[in-house]
């Protein structure tokens, strides 16, 4: 604990700090109230049931969506799995062909890659040097055996916003459907779905200072009522989507995350906006150093830096936490397929580094960042 105590935490699109608010909320669901929500004959099973409602109803009111299209996963990867591969099967009649982005997270990008042993037609789409698609490269893409679209709401690694509307716009004019990986946008960004048009939505409550190990997939029930083939059987749990003891505390924990980012929504962006752009106009002075992505279009929290050859930030690791631009994504050691998709070469990949802030950094946290960054070109360059 000593050694974590001392390393600041800016990591926080890999996980975040799980709020105490939500802790205290979800500690009584595994000593006090630790029934099973399917045990319909008895108290235990009558709390436990009303807990999850109560979790369901506030992340649904987070996103402005029914009660009923929220399907409760053990987190964005399996929702991702869950919407690419249950939308497929189902709608598999129709038309084979799935368009989406090179720089989505590997779980969209390998899930596409098993559908293709099923016979599913994928197009990649590429990205500017911002990191943003081309809405007419999308349009010229679909055909008639189009089916759905995935594009990833905020990217992880760069924090880049797509123009989620106007691609929703586009699905509906053709009537595919419109899926987003929102894992780094919930909690962080504004959410209507129906608003934006979104049609199936993945997402992961560790993601906005809830626990890990539970998310959830939006998948609209009218207006279209879509449908989806399970990918997990036993119990016909959730209405047949997905089967599954539901997971109680994390339901309860995910609920009171979801509550707690919209009460605090105004305040936290204002606070986490400050303290990335402060961090950012700190390092003005490093000669050469380069954000990576749209500045325009970006989360408000995410800061994917260049920095000049030379600088190798890895002995700062034992004292702050962030990530390299190396397996930003996935558990290999491969250069980020994010930033070499926008146009970075090798060695520029391997000089980028992303700082993301959350609701427990402070100024004074990240004035040591920047100072730190900032003594170590002195260092380098001197």
């Amino acid at each position: 604990m000593g050694i974590i105590n001392k390393c600041i935490y800016f990591d926080n699109n890999a996980s975040t700090r799980t709020d105490p608010a939500v802790l205290e909320a979800m500690l009584p669901y595994f000593s006090e109230h630790y029934g099973n929500a399917s045990s319909r004959l008895h108290p235990h099973g009558w709390i436990a049931k009303a807990a999850v409602e109560k979790g369901i109803a506030q992340l649904a009111n987070l996103i402005h969506c029914a009660e009923d299209e929220l399907i409760i996963t053990s987190g964005a990867t399996e929702a991702v799995n869950l919407a690419l591969a249950g939308l497929f099967e189902t709608y598999k009649g129709k038309g084979n062909h799935i368009i989406t982005v090179k720089t989505e997270h590997k779980a969209v990008l390998d899930t596409c890659e098993a559908l293709k042993k099923k016979g599913a037609d994928i197009s990649y789409l590429d990205v500017n040097p911002e990191g943003l698609i081309d809405l007419d490269e999308l349009k010229k893409e679909i055909k008639s055996t189009t089916i759905l679209v995935s594009v990833m709401a905020a990217n992880n690694e760069t924090g880049v916003i797509q123009d989620l509307e106007k691609i929703a716009e586009l699905c509906n004019e053709k009537s595919l459907i419109f899926f987003s990986d929102a894992t780094q946008y919930i909690g962080k960004m504004r959410c209507d779905v129906a608003d934006i048009g979104i049609q199936a939505m993945a997402m992961s409550a560790h993601k906005f200072y809830g626990p890990k190990g539970v998310g959830a997939l939006y998948i609209s029930r009218k207006q279209p009522r879509l449908n989806l083939v399970p990918q997990i059987y036993g119990g016909g749990h959730q209405n047949g989507f997905r089967s599954g003891t539901l997971n109680v505390p994390g339901i309860v924990g995910m609920g009171k995350a979801a509550e707690l980012a919209g009460n605090v929504y105004w305040e936290e962006s204002a606070r986490v906006s400050a303290l990335r752009a402060g961090f950012e106009h700190q390092l003005l002075d490093i000669d050469g150093l380069r954000i990576n992505g749209s500045t325009r279009h970006r989360l408000n929290n995410t800061s994917n830096l260049l920095f000049p050859s030379g600088m190798d930030l890895s002995g700062l690791f034992h004292r702050f936490a962030f990530s390299s631009g190396s397996a930003c994504s996935s558990a290999s050691t491969e250069p980020s397929h994010v930033l070499k998709t926008m146009g970075l070469e090798d060695n520029e990949i391997k000089n980028s580094y992303r700082f993301s802030f959350g609701r427990f950094n402070t100024a004074e946290e990240r004035d040591a960042l920047a100072q730190a960054l900032l003594q170590l070109h002195k260092t380098v360059h001197t």
